[in-house]
């Protein structure tokens, strides 16, 4: 396959276990910054910009995805990363699974379970009867290990320090929430959703008005509008289709 990076492609990316968002652009950059359409600078750029015949990477992603979350990454690269913000727009579809009777600090794996709640009263009724309820326009408060800004830095670096920190609740939308299993403890759902959405909040959220607690423990990302993970591939196996 033919690229043109520095005119610049939209490159649908599915997120490994473990790999923060950052490390997967990281590994499409090292891979790419000898491509030929790199090296190789369209003459106009080459005289207004005084460097040369050889161009940095420029490169970026449209919205993060936790480590502990895999799937749709669309990065963008050259003057495609003028449009991070509009795919950073469209709506997202999830698919993932809850724990229901405890909680985490984090509302994932990332930590330790810390409280467990009673699960007796919950049926099934009562989860498929909840989920109707989340759907719309809604106040959402983002977990506190997030990467939203607080006064020059990321919540989860406060968190991590133990500062003192309260966030302000953001609007979102979820479009749609349907419970796919429940085999308790664990309930499987698929969201679709709006910008901003936490869906580690939505677990916590969730077991509140189960009259319980639950968290996040895992989740795919498969759409972002109509772009589809089933389309994407690995960051490893991106590089090898560079290098053959």
């Amino acid at each position: 396959m033919r690229y043109n990076f520095y005119t610049g492609e939209v490159l649908l990316i599915d997120k490994p276990l473990g790999w923060t968002s950052f490390q997967a652009v990281n590994k499409l950059k090292y891979g790419i910054k000898n491509h030929p359409s790199f090296i190789h600078e369209p003459a106009s750029a080459k005289a207004s910009s005084g460097r040369g015949n050889k161009v940095k990477p420029k490169i970026g992603h449209a919205g993060t995805l936790d480590p502990l979350a895999t799937g749709l990454l669309i990065v963008c690269t050259g003057k495609k990363t003028k449009e991070i913000e509009s795919f950073m727009g469209l709506t997202k579809e999830y698919a993932g699974t809850f724990f229901i009777g405890a909680t985490t600090p984090c509302y994932d794996l990332e930590k330790e379970i810390d409280k467990t709640f009673p699960t007796e009263h919950i049926t099934k009724e009562l989860i498929l009867e909840t989920a109707k309820t989340f759907l719309g326009k809604q106040e959402q408060v983002p977990p506190l290990f997030s990467a939203v800004q607080i006064n020059g830095k990321r919540a989860y670096e406060h968190a991590r320090a133990g500062d003192e920190i309260e966030l302000k609740p953001r609007q979102i939308e979820i479009l749609e929430f349907e419970i796919t299993d429940i085999q308790m403890p664990i309930v499987s759902f698929r969201i679709v959703c709006g910008k901003g959405t936490y869906i580690r909040s939505i677990a916590r959220d969730f077991g509140l008005a189960l009259n319980s607690g639950a968290h996040l423990t895992s989740l795919r990302r498969t759409k972002i509008g109509n772009y589809d993970v089933k389309d994407a591939v690995s960051p490893e196996e991106f590089v090898k289709q560079l290098q053959s």
